[in-house]
């Protein structure tokens, strides 16, 4: 029997099934698990969930004299019943990037812990919760369709230690993106999303050592590297009800149509729809990342190095795709205007993609630093253009992140 009961009534022993309210309020990444530690009704009761559903044939019923709010037949009848409150919750109407930034940091935030818990358990040998990392990809999904620059822009700004998880998160909300792109039904994106969430879960089975080696890796580490995509598979295998494209997108975002690529050396059209859409998501943020052995590329910058790896590396129709998602000039990118002014991309407009919202800073006629300001190149009475992209290492601006995103730094 399934119960939906008051968070005042809740006790060791009772079993989890799920919380009513948004994944982005309460302290957990999973949805469904027993309760055994005190400190987890105490992090229930300071959150803003004031209900939640348990299963009473898997753990204690409410205590005797107490009644449950309301009660279930099946987990269908708990998940419809969710669904159609969360529906009526989501907010996915266009905003500005500056106005999702503030929300996008905290699912960054908060996706990142969920990530790191996912690693952990698979470390132990634990089935992952496929169902807690569904209403993560809901929540970055909805931020991409409010802005689908800010969420994806503020994923690049991981610390080396962070990159392994910082990463899922970034692949997810690209794999979202891209999938809109293409036009994909919203059943499809979710799962895209997933898939790139949980793309790189074998990692979480490679040495510490070699997965953050600060210099080349040997052809011994390379092999130990190269299994992460087969041990990832293996661990969903054994879950439930695993989305088979997200089976799919962990074994196979390492292939390329040229055949070239691993485990299984595919090629063309062997390989599908969604590892070819996981292939170009992940090389996109692990270039423009700051790594052990690295410092990222620039974004406008690492699109064209991709775009000459395009014939053997990546499918073209997905590659262009994932273009016009990002923009030709990606959030991020350090670009010099027609007027001799250099600028950072904040944001993309609907006009074009060689048209974005730049914030100018710096006069390449008075070598100074000048008073920001934001200007829309798709605005009619604009004249200015984009001369060409500036590579950041010329000159080492120490706040060109802060510059576009508003951020000191990154915040997970």
């Amino acid at each position: 029997m399934l119960k939906r009961i008051n968070v005042n009534q809740l006790t060791l022993g009772m079993h989890l099934t799920e919380f009513c309210g948004s994944w982005m309020e309460h302290p957990f990444w999973r949805t469904a698990f027993v309760l055994t530690d005190a400190t987890d009704i105490e992090a229930i009761l300071a959150s803003s969930i004031k209900e939640v559903w348990i299963d009473c044939e898997k753990g204690l019923d409410v205590a005797a004299g107490e009644t449950a709010v309301s009660e279930a037949e099946s987990e269908a009848q708990v998940e419809a019943e969710l669904k159609l409150v969360a529906d009526g919750q989501r907010q996915i109407a266009p905003v500005s990037a500056a106005a999702e930034i503030e929300r996008a940091t905290k699912i960054c935030q908060q996706a990142k812990q969920a990530v790191v818990s996912m690693f952990e358990e698979a470390r132990m040998g634990n089935t992952v919760d496929v169902g807690g990392a569904e209403l993560l990809v809901e929540e970055i999904s909805d931020s991409v369709s409010r802005n689908p620059g800010a969420l994806i822009s503020l994923a690049r700004l991981k610390t080396v230690d962070d990159y392994t998880y910082m990463h899922s998160v970034a692949v997810c909300a690209m794999m979202v993106a891209l999938a809109k792109q293409l036009g994909l039904d919203e059943a499809q994106t979710r799962s895209a999303g997933l898939a790139g969430l949980l793309h790189d879960l074998g990692k979480a089975l490679m040495p510490m050592a070699v997965l953050n080696k600060p210099g080349k890796l040997t052809d011994a580490e390379f092999t130990i590297i190269k299994s992460h995509p087969v041990e990832g598979h293996k661990m969903l295998l054994v879950g439930v009800n695993v989305d088979p494209m997200v089976l799919d997108v962990c074994l196979h975002h390492h292939e390329k149509t040229d055949g070239s690529g691993y485990p299984r050396g595919l090629k063309g059209d062997e390989i599908s729809l969604f590892s070819k859409m996981g292939a170009v998501c992940d090389v996109y943020d692990a270039i423009t990342s700051n790594r052990p052995y690295k410092l990222g590329w620039d974004p406008a910058e690492s699109l064209r190095k991709m775009a000459e790896w395009t014939s053997g590396h990546f499918d073209p129709t997905v590659f262009q795709a994932f273009v016009k998602s990002m923009g030709i000039y990606p959030v991020g990118s350090l670009v010099r205007l027609t007027s001799g002014r250099i600028g950072v991309v904040v944001e993309q407009t609907a006009k074009s993609l060689t048209t974005p919202r730049i914030k100018v800073f710096f006069s390449t006629k008075s070598n100074m630093r000048i008073l920001p300001q934001v200007i829309d190149l798709s605005h009619p009475d604009t004249s200015e253009k984009i001369a060409g992209r500036e590579d950041p290492a010329k000159w080492h601006f120490p706040d060109l992140n802060e510059l576009w995103s508003g951020l000191p730094k990154a915040p997970w």
